[in-house]
């Protein structure tokens, strides 16, 4: 399951649970199971749907790119769309309830269940807008990063206590082996004693790991199978772990 599924299964699940949690929560109030679950449903359709409106049109096109008055007055005109629709239900639902019971439901019911509806929005809202705000920084900090990095076009290890520069369109690939590693280059093999997760992390992104033992240099890929990529005119095998990310890695690279 990949991480869009495993999200959207997160999030009708935790769903799920309120709208289960809040029609228990007052289903001796109305005296009537079925009609108290219909009306939380209905209810809560509004409020998921001003939710993910919320954030995923309107935060990410006007707060997030620093339009606050738009975000303001779309923020202002959806809640009021949002609160008439919440109007008409609970009309309906206090009708309808009524005439099923016959008994007149007490009317502050509905406003709380509002309430506490429009309460975990807010928070989910606040946590959403948070999480986008840190995932945006975090995009930006990797691109100024990769920037830093590209800055330099070659690769810098010691080897026989020495600096040595590599330029990065030399390298072949890299392999770990016990305490050090080897870079392969179109001219020689360069042995440092340094940990390749630690050098993976000053390579930029044409450098693609796909084992625990090797790093590659993608712009000399020339042909990739479900357990094997061919760079130059060398097999190297692929870790089990690193399998899906090589795919998604490379299909970004294609598009």
């Amino acid at each position: 399951m990949n991480k869009k599924l495993k999200k959207a299964f997160y999030h009708i699940a935790y769903w799920m649970f309120v709208i289960f949690v809040l029609s228990f929560a007052f289903r001796s109030s109305w005296g009537n199971n079925t009609l108290t679950f219909f009306f939380v449903s209905s209810l809560f359709l509004i409020v998921l749907g001003t939710f993910y409106f919320f954030n995923y049109r309107i935060v990410p096109k006007f707060y997030l790119t620093r339009r606050y008055a738009r975000f303001a007055f779309y923020t202002f005109c959806t809640a009021i769309i949002s609160l008439y629709f919440v109007l008409l239900v609970i009309v309906f639902a206090y009708v309808n309830i009524s005439n099923y019971t016959y008994v007149m439901p007490n009317s502050t019911l509905f406003v709380l269940v509002g309430i506490v509806l429009y309460l975990l929005v807010f928070v989910g809202s606040f946590l959403s807008i948070m999480n986008q705000s840190l995932e945006k920084q975090k995009v930006i900090q990797q691109m100024l990063d990769e920037k830093e990095k590209m800055k330099k076009s070659f690769l810098e290890i010691m080897s026989n206590r020495k600096l040595t520069k590599i330029p990065y369109e030399d390298i072949i690939y890299i392999e770990s082996s016990s305490n050090y590693i080897k870079v392969i280059t179109t001219k020689n093999q360069i042995e440092s004693k340094e940990k390749i997760s630690t050098l993976a992390t000053r390579l930029p992104e044409m450098f693609l790991r796909i084992h625990r033992s090797f790093i590659i240099n993608t712009e000399r890929l020339k042909e990739v199978s479900s357990d094997k990529v061919l760079v130059d005119d060398i097999h190297l095998n692929i870790g089990r772990s690193y399998k899906n990310e090589i795919k998604e890695v490379l299909n970004m690279m294609s598009n």
